[in-house]
């Protein structure tokens, strides 16, 4: 037998590229499915709340402005990132979910497609939600999509993962950056992913993970002034109903919790065009020759 010692995962927070423990230096306990201990996660405070939006604001800029082939790239690295660590996330999964390996297995695989498939979607959502209107005179008149801003997500409770992945991967696709709220009972793939996120090409800041206690952390995020829109996916109804009304003091925009049986259907763009806001451009048109014709 070997006398050689485990080394036991810390799991620590993810704010602006940087992993802190929480500033209030408390963890609680994660277990699985059968109350086995698992690991000690950061409980995040109303602190590190705050703190995550000061950085997801000051990576905002940089993410909005970049071209959308390019965030298509970065977010197809994210994929290529997790398909190299597939085996610890389907530990991972398993614990969380209660899963056998096969169906973990499946979950991971259905993840990794999922931002594959987000990565795709970035450089065409303006080409379905943007385009040119009819307008009675010599004008052009184009609307374009563009990002909302700093978006708060909680994530769902169940699916630890592929949940997570299909509310915080369409926020940060079409421009926004995220403040994500990991599932209370199973934090460790979204800290995981964290790890993930940091080592890839996505910038400090796009994506900060807290962990912790759902309500106490979201309470902040959805009164926060300067917190543009808010997933309340990982909300049951009464809490969803606070934070809704918290949300209404700065006119944030609001998803409210929708049941999804399979998280593995495809998701459709209703994740992407809930955080976009519509620009339109008005410019005259101009004669052409002498024919009159108009450009």
């Amino acid at each position: 037998m070997s006398d050689r010692l485990s080394v036991f995962k810390t799991y620590k927070l993810y704010v602006g590229g940087k992993f802190p423990r929480s500033e209030s230096g408390r963890v609680y306990e994660v277990t699985d499915s059968k109350g086995n201990w698992l690991a000690n996660a950061p409980q995040s405070s109303r602190k590190d709340a705050r703190d995550a939006v000061v950085a997801a604001r000051k990576a905002f800029g940089g993410w909005a402005a970049a071209t959308a082939y390019n965030r298509g790239q970065v977010l197809y690295r994210v994929a290529e990132m997790l398909e190299g660590r597939r085996d610890q996330f389907v530990r991972e999964v398993a614990d969380a979910e209660g899963l056998g390996k096969s169906k973990a297995a499946a979950v991971v695989d259905a993840t990794v497609d999922r931002w594959v498939w987000y990565a795709g979607w970035t450089d065409k959502i303006a080409q379905v939600t943007g385009g040119g209107n009819p307008v009675a005179g010599p004008f052009f008149n184009l609307s374009s999509p563009e990002p909302t801003g700093v978006v708060a997500v909680l994530a769902p409770q169940e699916s630890s993962f592929l949940g997570l992945v299909s509310v915080v991967a369409p926020v940060i696709a079409t421009g926004n950056t995220a403040v994500v709220v990991a599932s209370e009972k199973a934090p460790l793939p979204a800290l995981s992913l964290a790890e993930v996120l940091a080592t890839s090409d996505v910038p400090g800041g796009v994506v900060n993970v807290l962990s912790g206690r759902t309500a106490e952390i979201a309470a902040p995020l959805a009164a926060h002034q300067d917190v543009n829109a808010i997933d309340l996916a990982g909300a049951d109804e009464v809490l969803a109903k606070e934070l809704e009304i918290a949300a209404a003091d700065n006119l944030k925009r609001v998803l409210r919790p929708q049941p999804v049986d399979d998280w593995t259907a495809t998701p459709g763009t209703d994740r992407m065009t809930a955080f976009l806001e519509t620009k339109t451009v008005w410019h005259p048109t101009g004669a052409l020759g002498a024919s009159g014709s108009s450009y």
